[in-house]
């Protein structure tokens, strides 16, 4: 009997835990309406780095720290521009249109199992129209850390966010998309 209260304490102590990091995780989604960050992305072993900002829904402004290279998105369109190369997409055709939009993964959150992964993230995988995102957040903060995704090229993309700071005032202006050389 002894057993079996003592499996049923963890049991519960466990999934309230769950439960109150979802529910803080929402809360802070729900909180922010923008925040900006340094990260660094992995692809395929290919390493940038850079600063972003964000502003719900679906905008983004990134500048990466070498080859003048911007990406873009003013809530419809994405574009990734270089000295040599301009690319335009449409946002619903990246997986950043769901990390993006900050109900939509509330909305996913509320339904998904969340993981534990080294004592450091809580990960949500998400699967929506055949493509898979990970969404990670911190375990002690609970905001929003880094994405893993397939780019539009099938290649592993791993994006780790860190000096992040929310709810600043920013220009709007710098979601305008830049023009083509």
């Amino acid at each position: 009997m002894f057993k079996l209260l003592l499996i049923f304490f963890f049991t519960f102590i466990t999934f309230n835990s769950k439960a109150d990091n979802r529910d803080k995780i929402i809360q802070n989604l729900n909180n922010t309406l923008n925040f900006s960050f340094k990260f660094e992305q992995n692809i395929n072993g290919k390493i940038e780095s850079g600063n972003c900002t964000v502003e719900y829904p679906k905008k983004i402004y990134c500048n990466y720290h070498k080859n003048n290279k911007v990406l873009v998105s003013n809530g419809k369109s994405l574009v990734i521009k270089t000295i040599s190369s301009y690319y335009r997409y449409p946002i619903e055709k990246t997986p950043l249109n769901f990390i993006l939009d900050k109900n939509f993964l509330i909305n996913k959150i509320y339904s998904l199992e969340e993981r534990i992964i080294d004592d450091s993230y809580i990960s949500y995988s998400i699967i929506e129209n055949k493509n898979k995102t990970e969404v990670f957040f911190d375990v002690i903060s609970l905001e929003l850390i880094g994405w893993q995704t397939k780019d539009i090229y099938q290649n592993t993309s791993l994006t780790m966010l860190s000096s992040i700071s929310k709810n600043q005032k920013i220009k709007k202006k710098i979601f305008k998309l830049p023009v083509q050389n």
